[in-house]
């Protein structure tokens, strides 16, 4: 992550459309909801923010309140790293919410689980038991020296690990270790209240062994947030150079010279300027954490880049409508390969998209692509799909 991680991100809204336990949250605390028509066409609550804590995002991410993010700009570029380190914090948010799951589903099928409930049947511990985190919480802060000598046994051999690999660099070592050190930190008080009061039992070294290899298999998903924000950035690069083509074609007819878009700074600032007045946004959405019912139980992170030109509603009927003679359906690769569009970077689109497939297929996220283009209404809708 970068400085912005932690530190405020100024001058770039957010609408953070909240879950049903989000809602709540806010609502029991007296705060103010906004009801926002989203880029879908869809009317959400949420809250609306000009300026943001990365990390408080982040948290209100983790505990569930967070279904979607929406970002409308007529221009981007300016926000180019504000916006990647948006994406790293949602992939990173998704990845420690599952790193969680995993770790505890590992401890319940552990042999030293099984064999603590088969002795135990009135303390049985699995999915059902309900353990209150808070009380935990405090239990552990209490006994923090005895956490963090767990914490160090479970994470020296994978420091090693990182340290002998030679085809890391210095720093890029150093933000490994910082992520291990993050990811032991999100995990629920539950899992070190498990590892610690069985640290005597003779399958704890197993099941230590068995959590470094779950640990170590996310570390290397996290190489998905660099490829997934530099993908978007791309895509949203492209779409706003489109975006004030079509905006010139329209306002002032052949009287500009489209390439001066990408050259002259001053020319583009003045259509960025009149295209605000206008509206004519791009909208970039991160629709978060939900389950996919096909695929057991990973999130589901789909990012949707669109220009609300035309009415969502009329658009979604066009996409739905397998018979629309107006509907062009494809894969991003093809989009980039067909496209006709000097002024979009075809080699750089398909450089990155190739890296983030081949860096999803490496670590076992399921990633696809689907990109709706309206002929009639001069619309295109890409979406990016990904299976954590």
């Amino acid at each position: 992550m970068t400085e912005h991680s932690k530190g405020l991100i100024r001058d770039l809204t957010l609408r953070i459309i909240l879950t049903e336990k989000g809602i709540n949250f806010f609502i029991k605390h007296n705060k103010k909801l906004n009801r926002f028509r989203m880029a879908d066409d869809q009317e959400e609550y949420g809250i609306s923010l000009d300026t943001f804590a990365p990390l408080s995002v982040q948290r209100m991410l983790l505990i569930d309140y967070i279904s979607k993010i929406e970002i409308s700009r007529a221009e981007f570029i300016s926000k180019r790293q504000e916006v990647m380190d948006l994406t790293k914090l949602i992939v990173y948010g998704i990845l420690y919410k599952q790193l969680d799951m995993s770790i505890y589903k590992k401890i319940l099928d552990s042999t030293l689980i099984k064999n603590w409930n088969r002795n135990n049947p009135g303390s049985i511990i699995d999915e059902r038991t309900h353990i209150n985190e808070t009380y935990l919480e405090k239990v552990i802060k209490d006994n923090e020296l005895q956490v963090n000598s767990v914490k160090q046994t479970l994470l020296s051999p994978i420091l090693t690990r990182i340290n002998s690999d030679n085809n890391l660099l210095p720093e890029e070592k150093q933000l490994r270790y910082f992520i291990c050190e993050k990811f032991l930190n999100t995990l629920r008080p539950s899992i070190w209240f498990i590892l610690s009061r069985f640290k005597t039992s003779k399958d704890y070294l197993f099941l230590l062994t068995d959590i470094r290899e779950v640990l170590y298999e996310f570390l290397q998903k996290t190489k998905i947030a660099e490829y997934l924000s530099l993908m978007i950035m791309e895509l949203v690069s492209n779409a706003e150079n489109t975006n004030m083509q079509k905006f010139v074609k329209k306002t002032y007819k052949d009287n500009i010279n489209l390439e001066s878009l990408v050259t002259d700074q001053q020319m583009r600032n003045k259509v960025i300027k009149e295209m605000k007045e206008k509206k004519d946004y791009l909208y970039l959405t991160w629709k978060i954490g939900g389950k996919s019912s096909s695929i057991s139980s990973r999130y589901r992170l789909q990012v949707i880049l669109y220009n609300r030109e035309s009415e969502y509603r009329q658009v979604k009927q066009l996409i739905d409508d397998t018979k629309g003679i107006n509907l062009k359906k494809k894969s991003l690769t093809d989009f980039y390969r067909e496209s006709p569009d000097k002024l979009i970077n075809t080699e750089l689109g398909l450089y990155y998209l190739s890296y983030l497939s081949e860096a999803c297929e490496k670590v076992n996220v399921r990633f696809d692509s689907v990109v709706n283009q309206i002929v009639k209404s001069d619309l295109t809708v890409i979406t990016l799909n990904l299976f954590f």
